[in-house]
């Protein structure tokens, strides 16, 4: 009997406030029929108790959302749901803009962002800045959902408009492409059902977009990165321990060891505890190589001829996340994979300094050497954090950029 796979999308959610974003969400989870009886009959009980004739839908998110707002509870919710053809994993950011760097925590492992715009508003600041997010987190698919469109009779020219506009600011941004759906979250025009209302749209509604689009491609497709997490010893034994975070390892493989740049070979892979002849991202393994070689935790092992960089300048696309300020000459720690190294703020392309939320470009000097990946070609290894060294606070979120 074949049996069938069925796979998982991780996506995120982003709008200015009063777009609608909460009432898409709930309508999404309702209409899929996500939401449990429980919580449908609370949203009912006061929905009613406020004098609205049918659920709020939007209740179903709201209050998570301020509360999290208040900074009581997660920057960013995290909603589970399923469907018959595919899994989905709902990152559920907030619209204020004093919360686009929880966006950037969002939608860093999101293959796809919802961009939601008021029809009657059409595309605002915070539009513009989800979106540059969007290019900057080489998010592989984004979605413009044009909601509120019972607002404006369902107007295809309205419709049009605002895609237009969006095209022109995506092209500057970087943005290679997306998909606009029009929507009417609180009536439920083209969120899981195509609507009825707007015979001049021939494409999917939201949710069938969501279970049709393709997924990202195989991390074990690509060039093998892994990063040592622990070093075990066995009698006389050393066996590196970590998550192969793209690619794949066989036993015979040569493979180079950085930033020493030495030069080994495979002899043993252990998986779950149980020898393996091979290894595929994203599998957490042992690994054991052909002689005692001086490999330490944060050490990155590779294979094949596609090598990383191996760089102490850092060249990247930034979003700060801390309220304290980062300054030219800052000493800070940067944080790539299982790898942690000192180094010092060398420029902030011409900025004086980077605040709260502010997307920028910044140059590091490292005290040692990083195997670095262009964040174009890996999110996983061409992603770091900077680090507070005093507290170990996390300052900002970098994107290398090595062309």
């Amino acid at each position: 009997m074949s049996t069938i796979t069925i796979d998982t999308l991780r996506f995120a959610t982003a709008g200015s406030v009063d777009d609608g974003k909460s009432t898409l969400v709930g309508r999404l989870l309702h209409d899929s029929k996500s939401v449990l009886t429980d919580q449908l009959a609370a949203v009912e009980r006061v929905s009613a108790d406020r004098g609205q004739d049918a659920p709020d839908l939007a209740l179903l998110t709201d209050g998570l959302r301020a509360e999290r707002e208040q900074g009581i509870t997660i920057d960013v919710a995290y909603r589970y749901f399923a469907t018959p053809r595919r899994r989905f994993i709902l990152a559920d950011t907030p619209g204020h803009v004093q919360y686009t760097r929880n966006m950037v925590t969002g939608a860093s492992t999101a293959e796809l962002a919802i961009i939601l715009v008021d029809a009657r508003n059409g595309i605002v600041e915070q539009t513009l800045r989800h979106a540059a997010v969007a290019a900057l987190l080489r998010v592989p698919n984004v979605v413009l959902a044009v909601n509120k469109m019972d607002l404006v009779g369902y107007g295809q020219p309205v419709f049009e408009r605002i895609v237009e506009e969006f095209a022109g600011h995506a092209a500057e941004l970087g943005l290679p492409s997306f998909t606009p759906i029009p929507v009417s979250a609180l009536v439920g025009d083209n969120v899981v059902n195509r609507s009825a209302h707007m015979d001049w749209y021939e494409g999917p509604a939201l949710l069938e977009f969501l279970e049709d689009v393709p997924v990202g491609a195989d991390p074990s497709d690509a060039p093998a990165r892994f990063p040592v997490q622990y070093v075990i010893r066995d009698g006389e034994v050393r066996w590196y321990a970590g998550q192969l975070v793209s690619g794949s390892l066989r036993v015979g493989d040569r493979v180079t060891v950085h930033p020493s740049g030495e030069i080994s070979e495979i002899t043993g892979i252990s998986v779950l505890g149980t020898e393996a002849e091979v290894a595929y991202a994203p599998q957490s393994v042992g690994l054991r190589l052909a002689d005692q070689r001086d490999v330490a935790r944060g050490d990155m092992i590779t294979a094949g001829a596609d090598a990383p960089t191996l760089t102490q300048d850092v060249r990247a696309a930034v979003c700060h996340l801390a309220d304290r300020p980062l300054r030219v000459g800052d000493r800070v720690l940067v944080r790539h994979t299982t790898r942690t190294v000192k180094a010092i703020v060398k420029d902030l392309s011409g900025a004086a300094e980077l605040t709260a939320n502010d997307l920028g470009r910044i140059t590091l000097r490292t005290a040692e050497p990083l195997a670095l990946d262009d964040y174009a070609v890996s999110r996983r290894t061409g992603a770091f954090l900077v680090i507070d060294p005093a507290d170990g606070a996390t300052l900002t979120a970098g994107m290398a950029d090595l062309a």
